[in-house]
């Protein structure tokens, strides 16, 4: 039977522990972290890779990928992570994925496994589902599994929940961020998280080539509906010749959308052999109704989806047709 952690927006808290039950069972562990992987998928498959390996528990943290977020080495054991998948695993834990299509696999339907995550589109597809969407991050909802469980948080675990803690809520700038945030990112660094070297290793270590890249995303600003409505895009040639990687140019989507005027922003890209979508919204405007058409999902403030065509020009209006229709009074 299916445990789930949130039931109407009450939370079941024998979840908690009905993972660690499965975890303590386990011979072999696999966590999945999803495609296109970002800080919060990373840094929490990593605290609970630290906690296992402190625990001696055998386990391997998988991507599929072997593009990862380079700002994110100076974590414990990210060395560690493979786009090999081991022989045999009788639990899987995936973090931070709203649906099974963001493993980037098929995972055999019989083997157990653990849901963590904080996105509002989660289908619940685990045998317990520790879905909190709610919160800041899917770190967040892993330090409460860490302390509803009483397990010992070190200095690497800490470090790891803090990380995912810091970068998905944009520095703690988020309507999700409250004081219970502000109390959990205290205790990480009672713990020995230290949020001046975490910050610095995360924001001051960018590339030349992101710098390159960016100007050219800026230009391909377009505005629409009076000006509340605004795309970018970064196209293939331009980080061809800049040598940067889509993912350093996904600050220009927080640039735009700060700009005063702009109430929903979308940022196209090809990723995988597909236009990867990003939407971002300001106030109540949901913007996971528009990924949810395209079998995407997210917050109500941040969703993305894939198109199934490499024009991004096609896939942008296609998308902005859908926005437009989304969020008309």
């Amino acid at each position: 039977m299916k445990k789930d952690f949130i039931v109407d927006n009450k939370l079941d808290l024998s979840s908690y522990k009905d993972a660690l039950d499965l975890i303590e069972k386990s011979r072999y562990i696999l966590i999945i972290t999803h495609v296109n992987p970002d800080a919060d998928t990373i840094s929490s498959a990593l605290a609970i890779s630290n906690f296992l390996a402190e625990n001696k528990i055998k386990h391997k943290v998988f991507n599929i990928s072997d593009n990862l977020p380079q700002n994110l080495d100076f974590i414990e054991r990210y060395e560690k992570i493979t786009n090999v998948l081991p022989k045999f695993f009788d639990l899987v834990i995936s973090v931070d994925c709203g649906s099974k299509n963001r493993f980037g696999f098929e995972v055999d339907e019989n083997i157990p496994l653990i849901n963590f995550d904080h996105h509002k589109s989660n289908d619940n597809f685990g045998t317990v589902n520790i879905v909190n969407y709610q919160k800041s991050s899917t770190a967040e909802v892993v330090y409460d599994f860490f302390k509803y469980n009483g397990l010992y948080i070190t200095k690497n675990t800490a470090t790891s929940l803090y990380v995912g803690i810091y970068d998905d809520s944009l520095a703690f700038t988020i309507n999700r961020c409250d004081e219970e945030t502000f109390e959990k990112v205290n205790f990480l660094v009672k713990c020995g998280a230290n949020p001046s070297w975490i910050a610095n290793r995360l924001v001051r270590r960018d590339s030349l080539a992101k710098y390159r890249a960016i100007p050219r995303v800026l230009d391909s600003l377009e505005l629409y509906q009076e000006g509340t409505v605004a795309s970018i895009v970064a196209r293939p040639e331009w980080l061809k010749d800049s040598g940067a990687h889509p993912r350093d140019t996904e600050v220009v989507l927080d640039m735009v959308l700060s700009i005063s005027i702009v109430k929903i922003a979308f940022f196209l890209r090809i990723t995988d052999d597909k236009v990867r979508v990003s939407i971002r919204s300001k106030g109540t405007i949901d913007v996971s109704a528009v990924a949810k058409k395209f079998d995407g999902g997210g917050h109500v403030n941040a969703a993305g989806c894939s198109i199934g065509t490499l024009d991004i020009d096609e896939a942008k209006q296609i998308v902005l047709k859908e926005i437009l229709e989304t969020t008309k009074e």
